[in-house]
């Protein structure tokens, strides 16, 4: 299988050679590139084509939104990679707008390097990627919010693999988690986007979240 290439954005360069010292002794992941500000980044990424960005939402300035803009731009203009936040606040606000900004993981730096490369794989084979804290902030802040849902119903499987969705897991593990094979998962959450009406398995996670199936 060929590597998974990845690009560091921080704004720390001890952060950025810490990540590369780790990744970079994981068979298969290569860092091809790091950048500091949105501007770099936005260079470096058209330079190196990476599958995976790995991104700080607070980058040159105090605020979030450099982070959140250049999510947002970089899922536009290279539909193909995936933005995995790796960030040291954990606020449900930025965990939604980092979704809405195109994200499909949301990770705390204090993560242990295991976690950090399943979520760097779970990225790259196109599922969302979030740690406990994160998963859980996604649902507790839009549960129960009291909107309709206009959507076609889920059947009962389509809401237990959301829910698994929800945590994090990925096709294989909630086929084994549900006892059913990895392709009839793929079945399920081929229907539930289709049904919320999204594209992406992050985006399913905060549709349903809003619509309080979650």
């Amino acid at each position: 299988m060929p590597d998974i290439r990845i690009a560091l954005v921080d704004d720390h360069s001890i952060v950025r050679q810490g990540l590369r010292s780790i990744l970079e002794r994981e068979d298969g992941l290569e860092v091809v590139g790091e950048a500091s500000s949105l501007p770099s980044a936005l260079s470096m990424v058209a330079a190196t084509a990476p599958d995976i960005v790995l991104l700080d939402l607070k980058l040159s300035t105090d605020q979030n939104e450099e982070g959140l803009e250049l999510a947002r731009t970089l899922t536009q203009r290279h539909p193909g990679i995936g933005v995995l936040v790796l960030t040291t606040f954990l606020d449900e606000r930025l965990v939604v707008q980092a979704i809405q900004h195109g994200a499909m993981g949301y990770v705390l730096k204090d993560v242990d390097a295991v976690e950090l490369i399943r979520s760097i794989r779970a990225v790259h084979r196109g599922e969302s990627a979030f740690d406990s804290h994160s998963a859980a902030m996604v649902v507790r802040s839009l549960h129960g919010n009291g909107q309709t849902n206009r959507h076609e119903r889920l059947t009962d499987r389509e809401q237990q693999v959301l829910q698994l969705l929800a945590h994090g897991m990925s096709n294989i593990a909630i086929g084994k988690k549900l006892f059913i094979s990895e392709t009839t998962v793929k079945f399920h959450v081929s229907n539930l986007m289709r049904k919320l009406e999204v594209s992406r398995r992050a985006e399913a996670v905060y549709a349903a979240s809003k619509l309080g199936l979650i």
